[in-house]
């Protein structure tokens, strides 16, 4: 199974596409982090990130989409432009015919990390002791996209 995993967010998004066959373990095949600069309008930046997801789709197919599920506490504007962006990717992986799966930040540090409350240091520390990382990860966004994707991973085998 492969899966295209994203952290959303409109100025920067984490995506990963992850693969585990058989008995293998997970393999990252793709990750980056897209990043939309804060000049440009946002519409213009929703556009941007749901045109290189549908890129991704098209050259990875993945069979599915996986991605973390909105949580904020404090700015609602932030909050309303990210949920805008979960939206427009929810609807770029329906065009694709792919079902799409939701995780919320707890589950996806418990899943990888084994605790729901690890930092993102040990989040990093876990994906390298379960994945080769083959590159140099400079953003969260990217560790979170890999960790989604290992966390639908280990549910979708779990949960068939």
């Amino acid at each position: 199974m492969k899966v295209l995993a994203i952290d959303p967010g409109y100025g920067r998004c984490g995506v990963a596409v992850v693969e585990k066959s058989g008995g293998a373990r997970e393999v990252v095949l793709y990750s980056d982090c897209i990043e939309t600069s804060p000049k440009t309008e946002f519409v213009e930046r929703l556009a941007q990130i749901a045109g290189e997801c549908a890129r991704l789709l098209r050259v990875h197919s993945p069979d599915c989409v996986a991605l973390e599920k909105l949580y904020f506490q404090n700015n609602q504007k932030t909050a309303m432009q990210v949920s805008e962006v979960r939206g427009a990717l929810i609807n770029t992986a329906s065009e694709f015919g792919l079902a799409v799966f939701e995780y919320t930040p707890r589950e996806v540090k418990s899943a990888v990390a084994g605790s729901g409350g690890a930092d993102k240091r040990a989040l990093a520390k876990m994906l390298h002791a379960l994945v080769k990382i083959e590159k140099e990860i400079v953003r969260d966004d990217e560790y979170d996209a890999i960790a989604i994707g290992i966390t639908h991973l280990a549910r979708a085998r779990r949960d068939p």
